[in-house]
């Protein structure tokens, strides 16, 4: 298997690795360096559960290699907050029941925060629109965008 040595920034930290050439950003994310708050779902970019930024874009991180990230800015769910100081954006998925069973959680946030970082006070047409990228198999899709307006209000 070939390797290469990639660098990049998580979550404000610099990382530096050797990895399969194939490996994808997601086993990357959680097997390497042990973030597993990006969640794998579909691993076909339909469910959005692995959603990350890189360098601030919101993107499956299932359907990237590892080696394509060398060089970016990625930032994971676990960068938004602490358990004990949930960030805005989760506190509100927190207040409006918008959690369910969690799977998803994690990439219907780091798709909303680049949504309100772009949109501070999204309309629910945009909010919707960002939601169609993603799948919750728990139905709740109204108490997520109750959320997301909430946290941008």
């Amino acid at each position: 298997m070939s390797q290469a040595l990639i660098r990049l920034r998580v979550n404000g930290s610099e990382v530096a690795r050797t990895v399969e050439v194939r490996r994808t950003l997601s086993d990357f994310l959680r097997e390497d360096l042990g973030l597993t708050g990006t969640h794998v779902g579909c691993e076909h970019g339909v469910c959005g559960a692995c959603t990350v930024l890189l360098d601030g874009q919101p993107v499956r991180s299932c359907l990237l290699f590892a080696v394509q990230a060398d060089g970016a800015e990625v930032t994971t769910v676990e960068a938004l907050g602490t358990p004990e100081a949930l960030s805005p954006l989760q506190q509100a998925f927190m207040d409006h029941h918008a959690l369910q069973c969690g799977f998803c959680t994690p990439g219907f946030l780091m798709s909303a925060t680049a949504l309100l970082r772009d949109h501070p006070r999204p309309s629910n047409e945009i909010i919707r629109d960002m939601m169609g990228g993603h799948l919750c198999r728990c139905t709740g899709y109204a108490a997520i965008e109750e959320a997301v307006k909430a946290a941008g209000a």
